[in-house]
């Protein structure tokens, strides 16, 4: 195991918002003992204060890093959403800050895929209104608009790891399934794909969004998209909250242009569950509002856990950042005993490598292994290197203009 130039007792780890514990075990399991463990997100200025001093951070979906809240990460080394979405993070600034950021692109698949299965079912049978009425006491027993999943058309937008499992289980359930992606995807089953969005949007009794949160994707479902839903359909979106046009959607439900909906996701969401949750979709029996549960199932936040906090504890104790959402992909091999391994991040420009290799020359410094990759305007260079004391080449690293940050493993 390599000894970290900064040892693991003094790296400090902050897990907000509940992260599941297994992650704080795999982190207590590998040696560090400086763990931080918080099961909301601080205010502002609290939060400010805790990140002044963080080495690694473990976020999920409320807290934001950007802003003041990342120029004061002046420690800060990597960051983990445990999450698949990662909008909550400047992942620009934190790559020209040199620091990676991680997050679980295939651990909640399936919770989310069966969480909209189910509201498929609900929504066709008519369920959710049947159950509002039955709460106040009302006896609303009728098969108006109720239906089996056999033989209705899903439309599918955003063809991904969520869209693709859950074309598997409504496939399963006897629907037909048609989708809409901008990149060019293969199709699973019998599924169909569709030249463009209003291609798709005549042709299904259901329409679930799977797209990420995009300038592209922002308020993509409004009033003219909303007409082109045949009368009566359902829409469900457990994907991004910015996503739909919320006051369309309640036109679209008051005209009963739509028979229903299903929503997890919000453009405004309380900041914890102590805070009240407003949205004019209230006022709807058929409609089924969650509070972004899609991967709020034991099985994906364990797996959640494990795979973001090992990409963490990876980086930490040899450098490799394989799945990095931000930054240059290297994947690295453990480190030898009798070698010291240097990492280098820097802008990415002309004559860095060069100068990199001067350092070392000039210092009469053998290099055993060596390790390149660049994204967009960031290096990151990895010299696995013989040397009694890193701190000489480390400081002359410093100074070359362009260093963003060094990091030393013995």
């Amino acid at each position: 195991m390599a000894k970290l130039s900064l040892s693991k007792e003094k790296i400090k780890v902050v897990l907000l918002e509940g992260v599941h514990p297994d992650a704080e075990k795999l982190f207590k399991a590998d040696g560090y003992d400086n763990i931080h463990v918080y099961n909301s997100t601080p205010e502002d200025d609290e939060l400010q204060e805790i990140l002044k001093d963080t080495h690694i951070l473990g976020i999920r979906s409320r807290t934001q890093l950007k802003g003041q809240n990342l120029a004061t990460c002046d420690k800060l080394m990597a960051v983990g959403t445990f999450c698949i979405g990662t909008n909550q993070v400047d992942l620009d600034q934190c790559k020209i800050q040199g620091i990676p950021v991680f997050n679980a692109p295939f651990s909640n698949t399936r919770s989310v895929a069966e969480l909209v299965m189910g509201e498929i079912i609900l929504l066709l049978r008519g369920i959710p209104e049947k159950n509002a009425k039955a709460h106040r006491g009302e006896w609303f027993k009728s098969a108006i608009n109720s239906n089996e999943t056999r033989g209705k058309t899903l439309g599918i937008v955003g063809f991904g790891h969520i869209g693709s499992q859950l074309c598997v289980l409504a496939e399963a359930m006897g629907m037909k399934v048609k989708y809409y992606d901008i990149e060019n995807k293969l199709p699973l089953g019998n599924s169909e794909a569709m030249p463009s969005l209003e291609a798709l949007l005549p042709a299904v009794d259901v329409l679930s969004l799977h797209v990420p949160d995009t300038e592209l994707t922002r308020q993509m479902i409004g009033a003219k998209e909303l007409a082109l839903l045949p009368q009566g359909a359902f829409l469900i979106n457990a994907a991004r909250g910015h996503i739909v046009v919320i006051d369309d959607l309640v036109d679209a439900l008051e005209s009963q242009h739509l028979n229903g909906a299903a929503l997890d996701v919000y453009p405004e969401e309380p900041a914890s569950n102590q805070h009240p949750f407003e949205t004019p979709l209230l006022n709807f029996d058929n409609v089924i509002l969650t509070p972004h549960i899609g991967g709020s199932t034991q099985e994906a936040q364990f797996n959640i856990a494990n795979e973001v906090a090992d990409k963490l504890i990876k980086y930490s104790n040899n450098g490799s950042t394989s799945s990095a959402v931000n930054f240059p992909e290297v994947s690295l091999p453990a480190l030898h005993d009798d070698l010291t391994r240097v990492m280098h991040i820097h802008q990415n420009k002309p004559g860095m490598l060069e100068r990199i290799n001067h350092a070392f020359s000039s210092q009469d410094i053998n290099i055993a292994a060596m390790y390149l990759q660049t994204s967009g305007d960031v290096g990151y260079v990895i010299m696995d290197v013989n040397c009694e004391s890193s701190d000489p080449i480390v400081a002359q690293l410093k100074d070359i203009d362009g260093t963003i940050r060094v990091r030393v493993l013995h």
